[in-house]
């Protein structure tokens, strides 16, 4: 059967198909004999005839069989192609050097780090001592310790006389950058001040609210070369900053900034070198996820999380079955300020417009109607929401009057929104109640409790992620998801889960099997419309592991499929090129 239309019916569509099959000369098959016959499948010519025209449900099954391998293929022959095209192009090598900075760091780190990120470490310090670029992406765990393997590779590369970037998505996250690794170098991080280490490098950040003066300052220390690293946001991918010997980019959160972005800044090398690159996430990524949109990284994994940090406990607050649970909510927060502890308040947009810049919303998250309630099926509304300003107003003035609130959102100015933070993190600011602006990087040791209003509106990757930034000092963290949702619901059941578990792993895989695939070659964030026909990133692992076992072994020998015309005609076919760019975005 096919799809039909009120003006071309099924039949005359299989009548238009049986005609193409009857005048169709036989279809060469790109894929050799022996992978065929490893893989089991049959030929291309048969599988697109029987696919149509099928005798049972077992021809049904062989042909689509085919068919999945081929889509599996074609996307791994465009992340294998992209993989090369990394690889032959050359980069500085920096070899891990004795008594240098970064072993002068490692003598002065109070606490040992986990057998993960040593082993980590490792496989980042081997790629970086070869003249080749590093393509590799980090992924952990939240609080497993990733910008501390990153400093230290970004220390082997300022030993070796290059310069780093940090790429940080917001500003807020740029600032806590500099921050946290100023305070972890201490004097190895005052260059050119008095009482700096001999060995000691810059840090400069670099923002686009900052000021001329700064800015100019900031611009002149990334040319010059007297910043060993310099941190920012999309500004640092401007045409007028310029580095003088660029020779890592460490990128933190890899899926806010598209795979153009990161070519911006590879092209910054000296002499025509392309720097090494190392991406970062705290969203941990579904193992067919990371094989087609990030096929063309290597990639390293933390899971072990440092020692001294308790699980965080997560509970759902069902608002419109006990609202009593509600009030006992901001009662908890209470009881954590009084034993000198912070908490943060987050809530889905800022309250001023549709359009808030860091807003959540997650039109996946919404369920279907009450069939029985509504005599038919139709998309939920999106539900009334608290904003940031209504919260901020009614806790300040109500059930918290007596601490010390504050506001942080997307919209603040640069410095004032550097201030709040400030301000938190030295522990004179009580409760934050802000937006999704703190939800990666941002390290207040002594925050126990998150409290998520209208926690329907955010996804399972973003819920995990948010509440990561409690429980990061030797308290126990606890997180509780606010929601009107009723009981038994869609939404409610994944909101339990999320609630179940602190394993991000099994949350990312609960994500994708809620989400589906969205469109992986297009733009497309999540849910309806898909590129791939009939391969599924949910279900297709090991076709997706033996595709790319197959790809990389052929674009090995001939990187640009010139000896595999029948290969090459297949990528084409399958894939929108102008979609292949997008890829890592998905």
């Amino acid at each position: 059967m096919y799809p039909a239309t009120r003006d071309v019916e099924s039949w005359t569509v299989m009548r238009c198909v049986r005609q193409v099959l009857d005048q169709l000369d036989s279809v060469d098959d790109p894929l050799p004999d022996g992978v065929r016959s490893e893989h089991s499948l049959i030929g291309l010519d048969e599988a697109l005839r029987t696919i149509h025209l099928p005798d049972s449900k077992d021809d049904v099954t062989r042909a689509r069989d085919r068919l999945r391998f081929d889509e599996a293929v074609a996307v791994q022959l465009v992340m294998a192609r992209r993989r090369h095209d990394v690889e032959v192009r050359s980069a500085p090598k920096c070899p891990l050097r004795a008594d240098a900075l970064a072993d002068e760091f490692d003598r002065r780190l109070p606490f040992e780090l986990t057998e993960g990120q040593l082993s980590v470490a490792e496989e980042i310090s081997a790629d970086l001592s070869q003249n080749h670029p590093m393509n590799r992406l980090l992924q952990g765990e939240v609080g497993s310790g990733k910008t501390i393997v990153a400093l230290r590779a970004m220390l082997q590369v300022i030993d070796a006389g290059h310069q780093c970037a940090l790429l940080a998505p917001t500003e807020v996250l740029a600032a806590q950058h500099a921050r946290s690794l100023t305070a972890m170098l201490g004097d190895l991080a005052a260059a050119g001040e008095l009482g700096a280490h001999a060995l000691a490098t810059r840090i400069t950040l670099l923002t686009g609210s900052m000021k001329t003066a700064q800015r100019r300052q900031a611009l002149n220390e990334a040319m010059t070369g007297d910043a060993g690293i310099v941190i920012g946001t999309h500004a640092l991918i401007e045409d007028k900053v310029n580095f003088f010997d660029l020779g890592l980019v460490v990128i933190d959160e890899q899926h806010r900034f598209g795979v153009e972005q990161r070519d911006k800044l590879r092209s910054r090398g000296r002499d025509g070198a392309a720097p090494h690159v190392l991406v970062m996430t705290a969203t941990p990524i579904p193992r067919t996820i990371a094989m087609t949109v990030l096929g063309d990284l290597e990639v390293s994994t933390l899971r072990q999380l440092p020692k001294g940090r308790s699980p965080i406990v997560s509970r759902v607050v069902a608002a419109k079955v006990h609202p009593t649970w509600v009030d006992r909510a901001w009662e908890r927060i209470r009881e954590e300020t009084v034993e000198g502890r912070q908490a943060y308040v987050v809530c889905s947009r800022i309250g001023d417009g549709e359009s808030d810049d860091d807003a959540a919303f997650d039109p996946a998250t919404f369920e279907l109607l009450d069939e029985s309630a509504t005599g038919k099926k139709g998309k939920q509304k999106p539900p009334d929401t608290k904003s940031v300003l209504q919260q901020f107003d009614e806790l300040s003035s109500g059930p918290l009057a007596d601490l010390r609130v504050g506001l942080l959102h997307g919209r603040l100015p640069g410095d004032e929104k550097d201030a709040v933070m400030r301000d938190f993190g030295a522990g004179e600011i009580d409760v934050l109640v802000c937006t999704t602006v703190v939800e990666v990087g941002v390290d207040v040791p002594n925050a126990t409790v998150m409290v998520i209003v209208d926690a329907d509106r955010f996804g399972v990757s973003q819920l995990h992620q948010l509440r990561g930034r409690v429980g990061r000092g030797g308290h126990q963290g606890l997180c509780l998801l606010i929601t009107d949702t009723k009981p038994g619901s869609p939404t409610m059941t994944r909101l339990e889960a999320v609630a179940g578990t602190t394993d991000g792993f099994e949350l990312a895989q609960l994500d994708l099997q809620l989400r589906r695939e969205g469109d992986v070659l297009g733009v497309a964030q999540s849910g309806t419309v898909s590129a791939l026909r009939l391969l599924s990133l949910v279900d297709d692992v090991e076709v997706i592991a033996a595709a790319q076992r197959f790809a990389r072994e052929v674009t090995e020998k001939d990187p640009e499929l010139k000896q595999h015309s029948g290969l090459a005609s297949m990528v084409d076919a399958a894939l929108d090129t102008r979609k292949a760019e997008y890829l890592e975005k998905s």
